[in-house]
């Protein structure tokens, strides 16, 4: 590896569906190039939920250093914007000593918030909230569209002026934060100091479902309903309103069977994927793979950090 700090820095991003096989790929990587792994999965950070999520075990973690897994727990507060800026706070750590850097995993957002940049839309207070939700069955919605054009008339000139939902939330912003909802509305690329290299991994379409399939099952042979009852009591949190504890605390509702649970969770997963593929196909920058082709892969990454 060259020390070389004029060199360009890249960031390696391998992305693609859940069940595709980036794990042991991605191992393979960054043995070979001493690299840590960067994990770009927005279920795999929280400490709670090693088997629904797949998270890397203690196993691979001892093989490489992961961030990003378990670092976080299921009651905290976490978006992709705070992905964003912890990303590029180790990325610029790691560039102190590396050339390359490798982030993995299918979390289109968090993937999107660190190659583009995020719009940091400040969340929503429960308050703020409640008080619109009562202005909107008191008021009506023309009155709120009349109100969001005194504060932004900016937005309001674009707004879906029939979308409740729409003008509720720009008003929401502007209430809490004083400012104009367009202030927050960038939708610019920020640059980047390194260089963005994505590889994507796909399989044929049936064997991704026979291999999401199975791995759902190898999952509840791992402990996945325990972890999921663990869970239970919390299930109102939005980091459980994920597929695999969704089906699994409808299960314990005792509203479908066991094996309905396991199907359904088959099924969501699959249609999950379906939705990874279509967003991550939009870049065509991308060079796509497949995971058994390592030697493809590792031949494309080194012409590309040369």
């Amino acid at each position: 590896m060259s020390h070389n700090h004029q060199s360009m820095k890249t960031l390696l991003i391998v992305l693609g569906p859940t069940g595709v096989g980036k794990t042991e790929l991605c191992l393979q990587i960054a043995e070979r190039y001493h690299i840590p792994i960067i994990n770009a999965d927005s279920r795999q950070i929280f400490a709670e939920l090693p088997i629904g999520t797949a998270a890397p075990t203690l196993l691979q973690q001892q093989r490489v250093k992961h961030y990003f897994v378990g670092n976080h727990h299921v009651e905290d507060y976490y978006s992709a914007s705070m992905y964003e800026e912890d990303v590029l706070q180790l990325l610029n750590e790691i560039y102190t000593h590396d050339d390359i850097a490798l982030l993995t995993g299918g979390s289109m957002m968090y993937i999107d918030a660190v190659c583009d940049g995020i719009d940091d839309i400040p969340t929503i207070d429960a308050r703020t909230r409640e008080t619109m939700k009562q202005r909107l069955n008191e008021q009506g919605l023309p009155a709120l569209v009349e109100q969001l054009k005194a504060l932004d008339p900016e937005y309001w000139a674009i707004v879906d002026k029939q979308n409740p939902r729409r003008v509720v939330h720009a008003l929401e912003i502007c209430e809490m934060t004083g400012q104009t909802y367009t202030s927050f509305r960038t939708h610019q690329k920020k640059p980047r100091p390194f260089r963005i290299v994505k590889i994507g991994l796909d399989r044929p379409r049936e064997e991704l479902y026979e291999r999401i399939n199975q791995r759902v099952l190898d999952m509840m042979d791992s402990g996945m309903e325990e972890e999921a009852r663990t869970m239970y009591p919390k299930r109102g949190l939005n980091a459980l309103n994920t597929v695999g504890y969704k089906e699994l605390f409808a299960y314990m509702d005792g509203t479908i069977p066991r094996e309905e649970a396991i199907r359904q969770i088959q099924s969501n997963t699959r249609r999950y994927m379906r939705k990874q593929i279509t967003w991550f196909k939009k870049d065509e920058n991308t060079q796509w793979f497949s995971p058994d082709n390592i030697e493809d892969i590792l031949n494309y990454i080194d012409k590309q950090i040369q």
